[in-house]
């Protein structure tokens, strides 16, 4: 039924979009210029809210694949960046994470109650990153590096058997690469997440590292809206160590010259110590 409606409402879209681009010509949109890869300039400020809803009812662990309770965790994360030079070689930003997650079996749309169940859910302001933005070849525009270092909130990772958020810092680095083919109708985009994790001998995140690529196809039927296809992984080196591979697909559509809107669908496919679950998200975009 959720996958029917992610269809219909990306059916809708394409159709706005249509519309949207004979009235706007062939002009460049902001989802077809400002890609992660690219910076903005002294003055322009970037604004997204992107919310994740992930819930999952089967894990594997020593290479077996069993069924298990659902469990469901929400992620709404709001990132802020500006320029700060005419050339647009720096941005900086800050980051920041809300979380509610349930547990016991209960319903995926019950993380959106926040309630404080400490049995079964939990919720809250969980992390916050200062962040820089750069370029470090001159002659490569479409290639940028994302600096943050996560600094948790948190006193406990769990409490009640109710996991939130990890109590390790994270220095993150991401490398952002994109490719418009000739036709424009094409785009590639590229994305290496890399993370380390320590601070807290307490956490399942310390002393670890995080590896994350990521391959995103585009095609945009107009100006305005993009139809997507993307495969990601993730590798966790360390003291303790897991992986996992998603597929997933989506769109992008811009509603006005300021704000774009994003739908994106993800599946995990495989995985060793970890959930294999779905994820649904929605994010909104501000870029003025």
């Amino acid at each position: 039924m959720k996958k029917k409606l992610i269809l219909l409402v990306l059916i809708g879209v394409v159709q706005m979009g249509m519309s949207q681009e004979n009235n706007e010509g062939n002009q460049k949109s902001n989802i077809q210029t400002y890609t992660p890869s690219k910076l903005l300039s002294k003055g322009q400020w970037d604004i997204k809210w992107f919310n994740n809803l992930y819930t999952e009812t089967k894990g594997v662990n020593n290479g077996v694949k069993s069924d298990k309770d659902r469990e469901s965790y929400f992620t709404s994360s709001f990132d802020v960046f500006t320029g700060v030079s005419q050339s647009k070689t720096l941005n900086v930003g800050l980051l920041f994470d809300v979380r509610s997650n349930v547990v016991g079996d209960r319903k995926a749309l019950d993380v959106f109650k926040f309630d404080s169940d400490t049995m079964t859910a939990r919720s809250g302001l969980t992390s916050v990153a200062p962040a820089v933005k750069f370029n470090p070849l001159k002659g490569v525009s479409n290639f940028t590096v994302q600096t943050a270092f996560h600094i948790p909130l948190l006193a406990n990772e769990s409490e009640n058997g109710v996991y939130l958020d990890q109590t390790a810092y994270t220095f993150q680095n991401r490398f952002f690469y994109d490719y418009t083919f000739a036709s424009g109708d094409w785009q590639l985009f590229t994305e290496l997440n890399t993370e380390y994790n320590f601070g807290d001998d307490a956490s399942f995140a310390n002393n670890t590292v995080v590896l994350v690529p990521g391959i995103f196809v585009s095609y945009f039927p107009s100006n305005v809206f993009t139809l997507l296809g993307f495969v990601q992984h993730q590798q966790r080196f360390g003291d303790f160590t897991q992986d996992y591979t998603a597929l997933g697909f989506g769109g992008k559509y811009q509603l006005t010259r300021v704000l774009n809107l994003e739908v994106l669908y993800s599946n995990f496919i495989r995985g060793a110590n970890t959930g294999l679950g779905q994820s649904f998200n929605l994010g909104l975009r501000a870029l003025f």
